[in-house]
């Protein structure tokens, strides 16, 4: 497997998953992962499996520690450095799930956040995947005030150890 950064070319094939994976209420408007792909390719990153997009892991850096429902509607390019990576997206394709390729993006993810200095990783989830994210090092930081989607969501931090 192949982790590497976006590129537009990716964009139908990032679509799809994306499609797949979240309900049309929660799903990024396909306008709008262009626009993260063209802005914030510097932390949106795809896993390739014989030539084939499988999934992919993006999100926009920001200054606070948890995300915001603004962050899935319009991003601003990247900081060079400090923040945290704020995951608006993490998403497998259906016939590759339970293979390890989103605990592959979120350590790949990591690398990526020591390396550009940023404070951490922060992301929302649904509550049965709490221990997933618990599994991958993130800390339940409880109940988020975002409802995207019309959703319930958990606050999830990855803290750098190196910040």
């Amino acid at each position: 497997m192949l982790i590497r950064q976006v590129q537009l070319a990716d964009l139908e094939a990032v679509n799809r998953i994306e499609a797949e994976n979240f309900s049309a209420a929660e799903a990024a408007a396909p306008e709008a992962m262009k626009e993260r792909i063209e802005k914030i390719a510097d932390t949106f990153l795809v896993a390739e499996q014989d030539d084939q997009l499988v999934g992919y892991i993006e999100g926009p850096v920001v200054m606070c520690r948890y995300l915001t429902d603004d962050l899935f509607q319009t991003v601003q390019t990247n900081p060079p450095q400090s923040g945290y990576i704020a995951v608006t997206s993490l998403s497998v394709a259906k016939d590759f799930q339970k293979q390890g390729i989103g605990t592959t993006l979120l350590a790949v993810l990591k690398d990526l956040a020591v390396a550009q200095k940023r404070l951490g990783i922060s992301l929302t989830c649904h509550e049965h995947l709490i221990s997933y994210y618990e599994m991958n090092g993130f800390t339940d930081e409880g109940l988020s005030t975002s409802n995207h989607g019309g959703s319930t969501w958990y606050n999830m931090v990855w803290d750098n150890p190196e910040a």
